[in-house]
């Protein structure tokens, strides 16, 4: 079987999977369905919602929960891709470079503010739009301490993100301490979850993170040549300076706009692309889809694993989950790269 053969298989593969799962999700809930039902409801069509509790359930609430993560994973998945290749660092992703810390600052502000909630934007309020300011801040403040002589210097980007990370933690942390009306809410949110969410939050975010994935589709032959390093780019004709922040302000809105309607859920952008590389290599075109679609799977694994895994009706946040999951990995990624230094 020759390499493109194989990768076009592996895409089956998780399509096929992800299809899977998201009809299991469809059918296995709380409120329990059968086979027959559920195929009864999606023959019915959406119109339905109106009138029957089957269709209300599906259509409104799981149809919407499975889309939502779906985009989730999407967006995490194919920022890590960019960040990784950016930077040219396996460690990169939307948590080390600030831009998911950004955004937590930014809703824990809206929160504290009581902007969350009643203003127009669908019923959204600011809480996204000033999730999203607070992501690219974190960013510009990233970019600032990364140059030297006005040119970005991406080996120093990864330290900058930690230290604008550590530091928004900790104002994160100070403002849960001195508002405790608030905390519950900022605890359970950047703990990160699907639960409540709804197709407001699918059809806000749905914007971003595609035009986050379209830039980088469109630039992925720019980021194939950058991972050689900027001067080599440079020669060969790509415009080192304008593709980076491109890709950087696009993979930023695309993560804020997954972190304003979900929360914080951690390591999926390191996880995946370092799984998709592994089976199908480093090509940053292949990568990118192969990342959109494992990312998606797993997405909606982890959030129907919340879902189900505690007795009596209760519900992890997914961020449990992931974190569960990418916390060895990580370690795995620092022996390696330990390894290599050696």
């Amino acid at each position: 079987m020759n390499e493109v053969k194989r990768i076009y298989l592996f895409w089956a593969t998780i399509f096929l999977a992800y299809v899977t799962l998201f009809f299991v999700g469809l059918w296995y809930g709380r409120y329990p369905l059968t086979w027959s039902q559920l195929l009864q409801v999606l023959a019915k069509g959406p119109a339905s919602a109106d009138t029957d509790l089957a269709a209300t359930i599906v259509f409104k609430i799981r149809l919407s929960r499975l889309v939502l993560a779906s985009l989730v994973g999407v967006s995490l998945s194919t920022s890590g891709v960019v960040f990784q290749g950016l930077l040219r660092n396996p460690l990169a992703d939307p948590f080390t470079l600030g831009v998911s810390t950004g955004a937590a600052f930014g809703a824990t502000v809206a929160m504290i503010l009581g902007l969350g909630i009643g203003w127009s934007l669908g019923g959204l309020g600011l809480l996204p739009v000033i999730c999203m300011l607070g992501a690219l801040l974190a960013l510009f403040v990233v970019i600032r301490l990364s140059q030297s002589g006005g040119i970005l210097m991406p080996a120093q980007m990864i330290l900058a993100g930690i230290v604008v990370s550590t530091f928004l933690s900790a104002l994160i942390s100070l403002m849960k301490s001195l508002d405790e009306e608030s905390l519950s809410a900022i605890v359970f949110w950047m703990l990160g979850s699907f639960s409540g969410r709804g197709w407001v939050h699918a059809v806000f975010s749905a914007p971003y993170i595609f035009a986050g994935l379209f830039f980088s589709l469109l630039y992925s032959r720019q980021l194939n040549i950058m991972t050689l390093g900027d001067s080599e780019a440079y020669h060969l004709g790509v415009d080192v300076k304008n593709t980076r922040l491109i890709l950087l302000v696009s993979a930023c809105l695309s993560t804020a706009a997954a972190v304003a309607v979900s929360g914080v859920i951690g390591f999926i952008g390191l996880v995946v692309p370092h799984l998709v590389r592994m089976l199908q290599g480093p090509e940053h075109k292949r990568l990118l889809i192969g990342s959109a679609l494992l990312g998606a799977l797993l997405m909606v694994a982890s959030d129907l694993t919340a879902q189900n895994l505690l007795p009596d009706g209760e519900e992890l946040p997914v961020g449990v989950i992931t974190t569960l999951i990418g916390g060895p990995f990580f370690c795995y990624i620092l022996t390696l790269k330990k390894r290599e230094l050696l």
